[in-house]
């Protein structure tokens, strides 16, 4: 009986811990805490570069290179041979 008990209020504890968890996660996204490269672009720009910044994998972020231009910022495919000239230009 007491080890039910016991069970129970584990359950209980976990159930509001993941509740809490999963809500304090969607208010992080909608505020933008979790800002990340979730797509590449593979098409080289002309904008003048004023930062550059690397970004691993790490779902849903993707591996990319963040180029930081007077427009914003721009997702770019590490693999592609432009975007090495540009990282190394800068």
């Amino acid at each position: 009986m007491e080890t039910q008990r016991i069970l129970m209020r584990s359950l209980a504890v976990v159930f509001i811990a993941s509740v809490i968890w999963t809500i304090t996660e969607e208010k992080g996204k909608e505020n933008g805490l979790y800002s990340c490269c979730t797509a590449v672009s593979r098409v080289e720009f002309t904008d003048p570069v004023i930062g550059v910044r690397m970004q691993k994998e790490s779902l849903p972020c993707v591996m990319a290179v963040i180029f930081e231009t007077e427009r914003g910022e721009l997702c770019c495919d590490p693999r592609q041979p432009w975007v090495k000239e540009k990282v190394l230009q800068f």
